[in-house]
């Protein structure tokens, strides 16, 4: 698999390491179809078929493998916003992501995050995007 990011009017600076030990177990949702095309807290626009996510606190950029933990599918993500804001979330994916680990009319899910590579800094100042191919 590999994963090319596109940005427009972005600065990037991203490790390769992967960072240690950071899994995070909880119930991931999805953004609502009227979050399209507004902004992220990375400031780049939200698009539905990319495959992003909110984390809390994760820097932007970094890569994770989140694992729907009863049917076991996985997708690669890249955090590009800050959430969720709901009480017992771990994070917020974008719609082709969570269509990757469930159909939407699950709503919520208990996934597992497991960081791949650690972004200590990004600074994404327009628009961003990314394909993923396997």
């Amino acid at each position: 698999m590999w994963v090319t990011l596109l940005f427009s009017s972005a600065t990037v600076f991203a490790s390769t390491k992967p960072m240690t030990s950071f899994n995070e177990v909880g119930k991931a949702s999805f953004y609502a179809s009227s979050m399209k095309r507004t902004r992220t807290a990375s400031g780049a626009l939200y698009h539905p078929q990319l495959k992003t996510a909110a984390h809390r606190s994760l820097p932007f950029g970094t890569r994770l493998k989140v694992t729907h933990l009863k049917n076991g599918k996985s997708v690669v993500v890249v955090v590009n916003d800050r959430g969720p804001f709901v009480k017992g979330r771990v994070i917020d994916l974008s719609q082709a992501a969570f269509r990757s680990l469930a159909q939407l009319s699950e709503g919520v899910v208990r996934v597992k995050i497991e960081v791949l590579t650690a972004s200590p800094s990004v600074d994404v100042k327009k628009d961003s995007h990314e394909n993923t191919k396997k």
